[in-house]
């Protein structure tokens, strides 16, 4: 019997923020892989090791976590004044499909250095020592996010002592401005900043409740809910959360909800085909707690309390979209996540997540009624972690 050979690659394996995944050059893939469509999802499973019904993706580069079942491709731009397209796609580790409706932001920092090793920006513009402005669209969603990116030696930066709470080794600090993340977008789950027109809405969750909720459409749609209103405090870890059977049914019928209110889909069973996107997050004023890695946060040294959950579980620290998001709806007094800051508009917040805190801030002004934010700013860090071919059985697609 003749067996498929396995055909290799080029790919690079990369950290941003606190999530890492397989990035690839788009002329690298295989011809049929470079447009959208099935041959291009069937190969990014196979790389990630996806569907797996066991849910370790032993068999591919995943780590069985929404933060590590992610993939990235990457262009030169053709579009005026931007450096870099920017296509995220996240692997379902145990369904077969590929999500494309929305971006990752802690890999969106990653997304400049590896542009610049891609030989996507004019060396001209890399200096031998300071920092070179990368300018990425990030295509899911339509949207552009610029990086500043730290260059010694005439190479990125990769190591220093930018700490990250979720990211164990210190490493280079990458600044990342996300520029209108609340403008209309022109990819998938664009719309107005609060598509019902509401800083916080009524929410019906049938087995749940009628909730408090704030409906947001920025750095990616999210659905800010009151901790108290469904049992929690705010504080929680991800076993506390992950643990539950019940407690995750009840924030997928949230989402499942509160992605109709919003308009992303028309009927709450095609939220199980669009796991990405919305995000649902709980809120809940400073409070002290103990961390995932035993550091001690302190109510005085934080705004707020913040969870979220990415593709059905807790995450272990804070999505970069979502953490975008929480910037947005902090610097808009009257929304779940302001109110819960101390209920006024905030240019930046320190927030806690299950990892320890993270800052984000976000430029907000208000014209004509209508709420604008012109950008978000956080830093995050990046770094390869291997570089070559990756592998992958010649019959995959």
């Amino acid at each position: 019997m003749a067996y498929t050979p396995q055909i290799k690659i080029p790919a690079t394996y990369m950290r941003g923020g606190t999530s890492k995944g397989v990035f690839f050059r788009l002329q690298d893939l295989p011809e049929a892989a470079q447009v959208p469509g099935a041959a291009r999802d069937q190969l990014l499973m196979r790389v990630i090791g996806s569907p797996d019904p066991y849910g370790k993706q032993i068999d591919g580069m995943g780590g069985a976590t929404s933060s590590t079942s992610k993939t990235v491709i990457a262009a030169r731009s053709t579009r005026p004044g931007h450096d870099v397209d920017y296509l995220f796609g996240q692997v379902s580790i145990d369904k077969a499909f590929v999500d494309w409706s929305g971006n990752c932001g802690n890999l969106s920092a990653a997304i400049g250095p590896f542009a610049i090793a891609s030989g996507f920006i004019d060396p001209a513009r890399i200096p031998t020592n300071g920092t070179v402005t990368v300018t990425i669209w990030q295509a899911n969603i339509g949207k552009t996010i610029v990086a500043h990116v730290p260059i010694a030696n005439g190479e990125v930066q990769e190591t220093g002592d930018f700490e990250l709470d979720g990211v164990t080794f210190p490493a280079a600090e990458v600044q990342l401005e996300f520029m209108d993340p609340a403008a209309e977008a022109e990819g998938e789950g664009g719309g107005a900043m609060f598509p019902t027109g509401n800083l916080v809405d009524a929410l019906e969750v049938p087995g749940v409740g009628t909730l408090e909720a704030t409906l947001i459409n920025a750095g990616i749609p999210t659905i800010f809910v009151n901790a108290a209103d469904i049992g929690y405090s705010g504080a929680e870890l991800q076993d506390a959360i992950n643990g539950d059977p019940r407690a995750l049914a009840m924030f997928e019928t949230i989402r499942a909800y509160g992605a109709m209110r919003m308009g992303l889909i028309e009927h709450v069973e095609e939220a199980a085909r669009r796991q990405h996107t919305p995000k649902v997050a709980f809120v809940a004023p400073p409070a002290g707690y103990t961390s995932s890695s035993g550091k001690q946060v302190q109510a005085e040294d934080i705004d707020l309390l913040v969870r979220a959950l990415s593709m059905g579980k807790l995450h272990h620290a804070m999505m970069g979209t979502a953490a975008v998001a929480i910037g947005t709806a902090a610097a808009i007094p009257g929304t779940l996540v302001s109110l819960a800051a101390g209920g006024r508009a905030h240019e930046a917040v320190r927030f806690g997540h299950p990892s320890g805190t993270l800052r984000v801030g976000a430029e907000a002004k208000q014209e004509g009624g209508d709420w604008i934010v012109t950008k978000a700013v956080m830093s995050r860090s990046a770094r390869v972690l291997m570089e070559g071919w990756v592998r992958v059985p010649g019959d995959t697609f």
